[in-house]
């Protein structure tokens, strides 16, 4: 076991050491995810941190990032594996034209079409194929919600069993199970056939004090008055009723911008001007700038 998996603390520390700021509750998560070997499932709305966290753990542990993002359509040849047909027919022709094909005869040839050298692993495949002694990777399924049941009842073989099956070649079991982080943002609601096999954390929007650490750690040329107007900024849209309230990465976004065009202070003129750097739907935006910006811009925090 790593030292930083000691305890939650240490987790906690190790995720900030690397530019992410966790809350005790999804330390203690990522810390049981780890310990006990199990997915980590972790659910809430698009853009608080559940994909960034993934990649900071990654960073962490010092393994592989396997990412796989869903999407509808998704399957196995995509997600899994698939065969190399290109180079299957090479090698056919090739015995067709040295004679070997004559020689040994068609079935035995064809046999040799499925031998793991024209195996092309895929994302979930390739995060059960560690060898022994190896550091295991870490596996994101991001935006499981986005895929097809059918797709989601496959991870249920692999995400129980550590295995998979591939008909040609028997089943491959994983000699070190990858860290699985599974991301949702509740487009549609898992099964709890999944559920059962997963850890779970909602992961919440950060109060305002916490977004402003957050802001400061990711954007620290960023003045700290900056940092606080931006995240009150946000704050106020997310209470707006906003088609698509702006999350943790569009708080950096725009704090970023502004640092860019060296704006020290967040005005009516600067809002405007940087709105598409947190609000990426045109009706968003049309709905903020005719309520006025003016009392966006003045806004104070809430007390969380």
């Amino acid at each position: 076991m790593d030292p930083w998996q000691s305890d939650v603390a240490q987790v906690q520390r190790s995720l900030e050491e690397h530019g992410y700021l966790a809350d005790e509750g999804l330390a203690t998560a990522v810390f049981l995810c780890l310990r006990l070997g199990r997915p980590l499932l972790l659910e809430g709305e698009a853009g608080v941190g559940k994909t960034e966290l993934a990649k900071t753990l990654a960073a962490v542990t010092g393994s592989e990032l396997i990412r796989i993002q869903c999407h509808e359509g998704l399957d196995v040849s995509q997600a899994v594996y698939e065969w190399d047909h290109p180079r299957q027919l090479l090698h056919l022709r090739a015995a067709e034209a040295s004679g070997d094909a004559t020689r040994r005869g068609t079935d035995a040839l064809e046999g040799e079409l499925y031998d793991e050298r024209f195996l092309i692993r895929r994302p979930l495949l390739r995060a059960i194929s560690t060898p022994p002694g190896g550091r295991p990777p870490l596996l994101l399924i991001d935006e499981l919600d986005r895929a097809d049941d059918e797709f989601e009842a496959f991870l249920l073989e692999l995400l129980g069993e550590w295995s998979i099956t591939i008909p040609e070649l028997g089943t491959v079991h994983a000699e070190v199970p990858p860290v699985v982080i599974i991301t949702s943002n509740r487009t549609r609601d898992l099964h709890d056939a999944l559920r059962r096999r997963c850890l779970h954390h909602w992961v919440e929007h950060p109060d305002p004090a916490r977004e402003v650490d957050i802001v400061r750690l990711r954007v620290p040329e960023a003045a700290e008055s900056l940092s606080r107007q931006v995240t009150s900024a946000v704050e106020a849209l997310r209470g707006a009723g906003l088609y698509k309230a702006p999350g943790v990465a569009e708080t950096i976004d725009w704090t970023r911008a502004l640092v860019v065009l060296g704006c020290g202070t967040l005005d009516e003129t600067s809002a405007r001007a940087t709105l598409g750097t947190v609000l990426k739907h045109r009706e968003d935006q049309e709905r903020v700038l005719a309520g006025g910006l003016a009392d966006l811009v003045d806004s104070e925090p809430r007390a969380s």
